[in-house]
């Protein structure tokens, strides 16, 4: 079925399923190991408050949705094939539930344990989601071409 003949919840229900194709164990590791990281950093300045855990929770979120995304664009293993295409062919497409799921949960994050309210912890996270989208639009693109060639 071509790109145009499916409707528009076609298309988000395949670029949801294509986001769940990625090493998500894997990226739970690399946020967790980046988020102690941060916070030890954070622990060193001396700042001790609840504040004090949102820079880490926000450094952890972008690593597991970066290596989820980025390494489920760039696994060559038995996954379904009609959706691996799906995604090869919609590189910007597919990496848009990542970028919402880091903006939500890091909008979040920044809300409940930064001194941030709802507008500024919202606008502090598009920076980390938009990151994350060009990052994995790329590299989708950079896979799709490299595929054409």
């Amino acid at each position: 079925m071509a790109h145009d003949e499916m409707s528009r919840r076609e298309n988000r229900r395949l670029a949801v399923a294509s986001a769940t194709v990625g090493p998500w164990r894997t990226a739970t590791g690399v946020g967790a190991v980046v988020g102690a990281t941060a916070l030890g950093i954070e622990a060193v300045s001396g700042d001790w408050s609840l504040s004090m855990l949102a820079s880490p929770a926000g450094w952890g979120l972008f690593f597991f949705f970066l290596v989820g995304t980025v390494g489920g664009r760039l696994r060559g293993d038995g996954t379904d094939r009609r959706l691996r295409r799906w995604a090869d062919e919609h590189p910007w497409q597919s990496a848009l539930p990542a970028a919402g799921g880091l903006l939500a949960l890091n909008t979040l994050a920044q809300l409940f344990l930064g001194d941030e309210g709802l507008f500024g912890a919202f606008f502090a996270s598009l920076l980390p989601a938009g990151l994350l989208l060009a990052v994995a639009g790329v590299v989708g693109s950079v896979k799709q071409a490299r595929g054409r060639g």
